[in-house]
């Protein structure tokens, strides 16, 4: 299946006919949803460690715990555990209205007195949250009544867009302080749809609907999430009836699927598949960087590996996203390629040589991709080695600076903002970056606290576009996410690329 991208970004649910009406009426019957989930979950606590800032498992995260502002599934915020929110007049002090009325999963009232603790608490370093510099720009959190106002340290034009992205969680004060972080992880509570059940590390998750939800009671009183991290054992589950709904499996399985027993939906999410490039070794080269980037046919192996699910891009913005600038390119040239390692002593016959890590399953044909472009990287001179790790190695290695020379990744960026793309991808001082050049940190600095909205977004793009004419990093494609579920099941997508039990209904 071949989609421009005019068709691709106006994908739709794609539904097929059962079969046999005996199938249609079991499918009706679902009494517990299981779910073949594509990674495991390392850890409960949403705001600290690597875990925090995984797009894959936020899905989960939001299942138990409510976000400050909630994330329609079109991205655009709308009220959560606070119903209101805004700066003062010289933006010195934010100020959140919280919702009234809403209570724990253990019962208690949910207070003002949440939101400033949780606030404060990873505003402090000490805590661990991965983005305690976001956090840390707010000071000074007290409660008034049932607002919550807290001082500004420094001004960032996105801390609300914060609160519904990654970390933007609020946990319960009283709850915590009792049994503390390692009691929280063995007993976790929320605010959110689903309780907690049941949990076995690297196996399943089990769920039970919160009657009491401030959103309404879910559809599914109990939702179980196996944790399969083989995208054709995920296939195997949805096929066999052993689950209801999986994600992220090859789009000729989708494709093969669809239109039998099973119905699907495959719509753009705002996930980015690029490959960090690390200042080290030989990628201190201008020349092996740009060498590589113009070596890459990214067209052909959307169209041959995904069956044309994707979106070819060059940058770390894509078409949704504020700060996407179109003209940007960075063409397919195996010329260019030559001629660039040429410059530097390289070529077919004395080739450049370092390692690509890469994931094996957990993005639909992530190993294949790789392996392609391995392939037309040797045809111009590049040798590389492909080492497979799996998601959680690659938040480590990034965590310490110690990817290998180039390392293929998914970021997630659902809120549109550069700062989430660009700016944490490729400013030297942020954990999740690995390029420590100079010269793109002092294009970046001053953009962080830019009041001025539109000149914000231009510096943006000129860092995108200094990027891009620099082989910083390379950007493959935005992602369709397919979803392949039971006729039993009418699954919402959510652009995040967070697959919601909570947003799914009974047909």
């Amino acid at each position: 299946m071949k989609l421009n991208r005019r068709t691709m970004l106006q994908l739709s649910a794609a539904t097929a006919a059962l079969g046999a009406s005996a199938f249609a009426a079991k499918a009706q019957a679902i009494e517990e949803l299981v779910i073949a989930y594509n990674v495991p979950l390392p850890s409960w606590d949403p705001t600290v460690g690597p875990s925090a800032v995984n797009p894959t498992i936020q899905g989960l995260y939001q299942s138990v715990f409510d976000q400050y502002i909630l994330q329609q599934p079109d991205l655009s915020p709308a009220p959560g555990l606070l119903t209101e929110w805004g700066w003062n007049e010289d933006r010195t002090q934010v100020w959140m209205t919280v919702r009234e009325g809403v209570t724990w999963h253990d019962g208690s009232p949910f207070t003002a007195e949440d939101v400033a603790w949780s606030l404060a608490r990873v505003a402090n370093p000490e805590t661990g949250s991965p983005i305690q510099f976001v956090w840390g720009t707010l000071t000074n959190h007290r409660v008034e009544g049932n607002k919550v106002i807290a001082d500004v340290a420094q001004f960032d034009p996105t801390i609300f867009k914060w609160m519904y992205f990654l970390t933007g969680y609020v946990l319960p004060k009283t709850y915590y302080e009792k049994v503390g972080a390692e009691g929280f992880e063995a007993a976790p509570i929320g605010t959110g749809p689903y309780m907690v059940d049941k949990f076995e590390r690297n196996a399943f998750v089990r769920l039970k609907a919160n009657a009491n939800y401030w959103g309404g009671k879910p559809d599914f009183d109990t939702v179980t999430i196996k944790f399969v991290t083989d995208s054709a054992a995920r296939v195997a589950e949805v096929e066999s009836g052993n689950s209801h709904v999986t994600l992220e499996m090859p789009y000729e399985e989708y494709d093969r699927l669809k239109g039998g027993a099973l119905s699907g939906v495959a719509a753009p999410i705002s996930d980015i598949g690029m490959i960090f490039l690390n200042d080290i070794e030989v990628m201190t080269d201008p020349n092996v960087r740009k060498a590589a980037a113009h070596a890459i046919d990214k067209q052909t192996i959307i169209d041959r590996l995904l069956s044309g699910y994707g979106v070819k891009i060059d940058t770390l913005e894509t078409p949704e996203y504020d700060a996407f600038d179109a003209s940007i390119n960075v063409e397919y040239s195996p010329e260019k390629a030559v001629e660039y390692l040429k410059a530097s002593g390289y070529g077919p016959d004395n080739p450049v040589k370092f390692k690509i890590q890469t994931t094996k399953g957990f993005k639909p044909k992530d190993y294949e991709m790789i392996q392609a472009i391995v392939g037309l990287w040797r045809k111009v001179g590049i040798e590389a080695e492909i080492e497979v790790y799996e998601i959680a190695k690659h938040y480590e290695l990034r965590a310490a600076d110690q990817l290998a020379p180039a390392a293929f990744y998914n970021w997630g960026n659902s809120v549109g903002d550069p700062t989430t793309s660009t700016g944490f991808a490729m400013f030297g001082p942020s954990p999740h970056s690995v390029w420590d050049g100079e010269d793109l940190i002092g294009m970046i600095g001053p953009l962080w606290g830019e009041a001025d909205e539109a000149k914000r977004i231009e510096g943006w793009k000129g860092v995108d576009r200094y990027i891009a004419e620099n082989a910083l990093v390379i950007p493959l494609l935005q992602y369709v996410q397919p979803i392949l579920h039971a006729p039993g099941v009418v699954v919402t997508p959510h652009a995040s690329g967070a697959l919601l039990p909570h947003l799914m209904k009974r047909a």
